[in-house]
């Protein structure tokens, strides 16, 4: 006997984007709209896991989550659900999405909308249900519907698992009839054409034909259709337990086609149990398909790629089957190229194709799909780093010639001069440092793979395309810059000379003299480390790359604000800071002093300002005179003391007698000074003032 199994057999696309969504989706609170596929045995797994079907939405409560089938459904639907709240999660068919787009255009022309199908079919319903309801469903080409379309225009979609050939005699029928405009969408899903022209071919090749699917599976009524239009032998099957090898022991040729609602895995079943049943009785056909099926592991070699079908999942792992195999092979879960190996995940996988490496031939056949993971990006990784790309290793050893590693299933040698600019004497000290490479050579052979790499190189193009780098931003730098233009830096560091200020990646120097106009000890003072502020270009240096950059030129001066913030007749507090012979200085505010001349200081008269005056001892006084122009205050503390009582003299002794007045002692003349000498007294009430001091005061005064 020989067997012929159809190659469009098993899910199609859209039915196995349902089955893995309702396989993978949360259970709880899950709904779904009708039976997801024609399959009992898919429709009871799906069951298992805790998922309801419902007929309607309305036995859907709101807010809970309901899942659509791939054959669609009607507007009217999606907008119950969202008036609800219920949460839809879409797996309608991306060729019946197409369709009902197209219905919906159609119903707002005067086209007639005709649907070639079953008007029971739910995707009709679900397709009517986007013209509100007035398409003409059409499923036969002596439909008495086609006479009513003679005075229309017409616009002809179809069921997507509909019947080809009904559906070219339908659309002869229309056009003979209808005296207007017939517009023609085949919208007949390639899949099911091309499962329907394998159908037929087998049919007509064989003696008999098993047509395998649910009961209720419309496209596999079709298949099962053609096949008996094409071969008198077909057998109808729900699954793989209603199968009787009886029936066919006596065909020499016999073919399967499985519905698109079908599992792969049922087809396999049938296959088994035709040959576990059989026994002595196949012919030498059958013994080639059976011996190819048990023989398959000596057609494994180590290290070969091999397309294998999910058949069931275990907490062990998953079975799969592989071409030529009888029986499935356990891919272990530590072979499995997943995050979190679960049961449950993969047991919604069932029917699934997975490309798996042959990790041993041997007896038990060991496979592997983290291996061709592995593998191919390592691969993908060797041909980048071919073409100049950067990799880095872990130092695991060195010789006598540099440094040692391995990467995947290369080995790595690193050179002793390639490992740095310079030589490199100890090199036990890189041992399980990381090593950044580029590669200079890649030897692949059967018995060795190696990359000759090198860290040096890396390292001098880092230096270069720093240094040009550098150089750009340097002359774009100079090329925008001026002596008095306003520039934003941000303080980077700090000396005891100034502050090293960032102006766009360039360093320039605020010398400590440029930060106030009152001078400063320490640079923080006046500026925070970190911050940015404003600076005024004073000085640029392109040869040497240096600039030189103030902040007091853009404050105002101390004396610039005296006039706004003092007037004549204004009492001041300040600080002693200098004594002269000739009076004292006090610091109004930083960098504004007033003079309080000695005759300003008290009603009596002193000889000294020290006698009542130290330095550092804070006052009030009156402002006399101000003079911002010429930076001069004039003050006077003895105009906030009173007044002195005045007091009467009497006259000596010797002069109400009438007697003649004594002589007076003459007085010693005093010791003449230099015009302007002054002293000024530190807080110990010692002292000193130089020339240019000296020479100050007298001008001011």
């Amino acid at each position: 006997m020989q067997v012929k199994i159809a190659k469009s057999s098993g899910f199609c696309r859209g039915v196995k984007h349902a089955v893995d969504t309702a396989m993978s989706i949360p259970a709880e609170n899950t709904y779904i709209l009708g039976e997801l596929i024609h399959n009992p045995i898919v429709t009871e797994q799906v069951a298992a896991r805790g998922i309801r079907t419902v007929e309607t939405v309305g036995e859907v409560p709101s807010g809970a989550t309901l899942l659509l089938r791939s054959h669609g459904v009607g507007k009217a639907i999606y907008e119950e659900c969202e008036r609800r709240g219920i949460e839809v999660v879409d797996c309608t068919c991306a060729f019946v999405k197409r369709i009902q787009k197209i219905v919906e255009e159609l119903s707002g022309t005067d086209r007639e909308i005709v649907i070639t199908g079953s008007a029971k079919h739910p995707e009709v319903v679900g397709l009517n249900g986007w013209c509100g309801g007035r398409a003409v469903v059409i499923d036969s080409p002596d439909s008495p519907e086609i006479a009513a379309l003679s005075d229309k225009n017409v616009a002809v979609v179809s069921q997507t698992t509909f019947s080809e050939e009904k559906f070219d005699k339908i659309i002869k029928n229309i056009e003979k009839v209808c005296k207007k405009t017939v517009e023609i969408f085949k919208t007949i899903c390639y899949t099911t054409k091309e499962r329907q022209r394998e159908a037929a071919k087998l049919a007509a090749e064989c003696d008999a034909v098993i047509v395998l699917g649910g009961a209720n599976s419309s496209n596999t009524q079709k298949l099962y259709e053609i096949c008996k239009a094409g071969c008198e032998n077909v057998f109808r099957l729900t699954s793989a337990e209603e199968f009787q090898p009886g029936k066919i022991k006596n065909f020499k040729n016999v073919g399967i086609v499985s519905g698109a609602s079908t599992p792969l895995t049922q087809t396999q079943e049938v296959l088994f149990k035709m040959d576990n049943s059989m026994e002595e009785k196949v012919t030498n056909e059958m013994e080639e398909v059976v011996a190819q099926m048990d023989n398959g592991q000596s057609k494994l070699k180590r290290g070969q790629l091999v397309t294998a079908i999910i058949s069931s999942a275990t907490d062990e792992g998953v079975a799969v089957l592989l071409p030529f195999f009888k029986k499935e092979i356990l891919l272990e879960k530590d072979e499995i190229d997943c995050e979190e190996y679960k049961q449950e995940d993969y047991a919604a996988k069932v029917g699934d194709e997975i490309e798996v490496m042959v990790v041993s031939a041997a007896n038990p056949v060991k496979l592997s799909q983290k291996v061709i993971k592995q593998l191919k990006e390592e691969e993908g990784k060797i041909a980048a780093i071919e073409a100049g790309e950067e990799f880095d290793v872990t130092c695991t050893g060195f010789n006598k010639g540099g440094l040692t590693a391995s990467m995947g299933t290369y080995s790595v040698f690193v050179p002793a001069k390639e490992i740095r600019m310079g030589y490199v004497k100890e090199l036990d000290k890189y041992v399980g440092k990381k090593l950044r490479l580029k590669a200079l050579e890649i030897k692949k052979s059967d018995r060795k793979k190696e990359i000759i790499a090198s860290q040096r190189v890396i390292l001098e193009e880092e230096r270069a395309a720093r240094e040009a780098a550098k150089a750009e931003r340097e002359a774009e730098f100079f090329a925008n810059i001026h002596v008095g233009d306003v520039v934003e830096g941000k303080v980077e560091r700090v000396t005891n000379f100034g502050a090293f200020v960032s102006v766009n990646g360039f360093d320039c120097l605020a010398h400590i003299s440029d930060l106030s106009w009152s001078g400063v000890k320490n640079v923080t003072d006046v500026l925070e480390i970190g911050k940015k502020y404003e600076f005024k270009v004073l000085k640029i240096d392109e040869e040497n790359k240096k600039v030189s950059i103030g902040y007091k030129q853009l404050q105002p001066q101390p004396w610039d604000l005296v006039a706004e913030k003092y007037a004549e007749g204004d009492v001041v507090h300040g600080k002693v800071v200098r004594i002269v012979p000739f009076g004292a200085f006090v610091e109004v505010e930083n960098g504004v002093d007033g003079l309080v001349h000695v005759s300003q200081i008290s009603h009596e008269w002193l000889e000294n300002p020290t006698s009542v005056l130290n330095i550092g001892e804070e006052i009030d006084a009156k402002i006399l005179v101000l003079d911002p122009a010429n930076k001069k205050m004039t003050l006077s503390i003895k105009a906030l003391l009173p007044e002195p009582e005045v007091t009467k003299v009497r006259p000596r002794r010797d002069e109400e007698k009438g007697d003649k007045p004594r002589n007076k002692k003459s007085r010693q003349p005093r010791e003449n000074r230099e015009e302007g000498e002054f002293r000024e007294w530190s807080e110990g009430g010692i002292g000193g003032a130089s020339i240019a001091e000296m020479l100050q005061n007298k001008n001011d005064n």
